[in-house]
């Protein structure tokens, strides 16, 4: 029996795609990953372009992206020489590698940037002061995520899993006086 025949991991492989699609991820990486995530046996390309009647250079080019970020590894079955892939399938682990490879590929040129406009503006006349401190609140801000992201990454599965079962309740135990906007 194919993983297809079975109606919820089709409409999950679907549904998958539909959501990497508004994620910015190409619906077929997205598919291949949701296909491999259920699969119980490492798949090749060949049975995942059957599976999900996928050309193959779509299947070879969602690999490569799902591998760049950490994802799915290309794994070998004994006595088949073709590169087999299995996906992550811890979820906190699948979480984190997502979230740094979307920091390296957006958040940090971004900062980067930022922080050039921000030196570029410096002693600068002509520049409106509500441009200046926008960009500049922007760098801020986006350092002060980047930082607390760095932090949360160094902190035990067990640890997090708490921390966001407790949601909300979490703010209690820390003294602050409420921001608005940031």
């Amino acid at each position: 029996m194919k993983i297809t025949d079975i109606p919820e991991a089709s409409a999950f492989i679907l549904h998958w795609g539909e959501m990497g699609s508004h994620w910015g991820v190409n619906r077929s990486v997205s598919q291949v990953h949701a296909l491999l995530y259920l699969s119980n046996e490492p798949l090749h390309a060949e049975e995942i372009c059957e599976t999900l009647g996928l050309a193959r250079s779509n299947v070879s080019s969602a690999l490569k992206e799902l591998q760049s970020y950490g994802i799915v590894k290309r794994s070998h079955v004994m006595g088949d020489r073709r590169d087999h892939f299995v996906a992550e399938t811890d979820l906190w682990e699948m979480l984190m590698r997502i979230s740094i490879e979307r920091k390296k590929r957006e958040i940090d040129p971004t900062l980067l940037v930022l922080s050039d406009l921000s030196a570029q503006m410096e002693g600068r006349k002509g520049v409106p002061d509500h441009v200046r401190e926008r960009i500049e609140r922007m760098h801020d801000f986006l350092g002060n995520l980047t930082h607390w992201f760095d932090d949360v990454r160094n902190v035990p599965k067990p640890t997090l899993v708490a921390l966001m079962k407790l949601g909300g309740k979490v703010a209690r135990f820390i003294p602050t006086r409420r921001q608005g906007g940031e």
